[in-house]
């Protein structure tokens, strides 16, 4: 199985590693050459330099035969694009995109795209573990 990851930040770095881990062929592009060192010195994956929005960067990592993109940048259009160009310009089977604005994330996936809002979950999470958790004080 081949997998892209677009954005070599805490999430885009470790879920290159986990699914390399699981033997996933592996190729990450990030815009900083630096973000390599996320990746660890054993890395064996491919590393582009490059913006994710660039189709020739696109093509170079092997989106062509990727069964799976992940996208991850820190900018919730950029994520958005990629993510449309992946699915309707490259035809990928899976794709899957980071949108930080709930509001963006649910439009977006009505309109079929996957994305993970990680706010819409820290929402949900934060109030499920106040009203299961939280107990009204003694009244004195």
């Amino acid at each position: 199985m081949r997998a892209l990851v677009i954005g070599c930040g805490r999430v885009g770095s470790t879920v290159a590693k986990h699914l390399t881990a699981d033997g996933w062929e592996v190729a990450v592009i990030d815009e900083r050459a630096e973000a390599l060192e996320r990746l660890g010195e054993r890395w064996e994956g491919r590393f582009i330099v490059g913006h994710g929005m660039d189709t020739r960067v696109l093509l170079e990592a092997g989106i062509e035969d990727a069964d799976a993109v992940v996208v991850a940048t820190d900018g919730d259009n950029t994520n958005l694009v990629i993510g449309q160009v992946a699915q309707r310009r490259f035809a990928v089977d899976f794709v899957v995109v980071r949108v930080l604005d709930p509001a963006r994330a649910a439009l977006y996936s009505e309109l079929g795209l996957n994305t993970i809002s990680p706010t819409a979950r820290a929402i949900d999470e934060l109030t499920e573990w106040v009203r299961s958790r939280a107990r009204p004080r003694a009244q004195t």
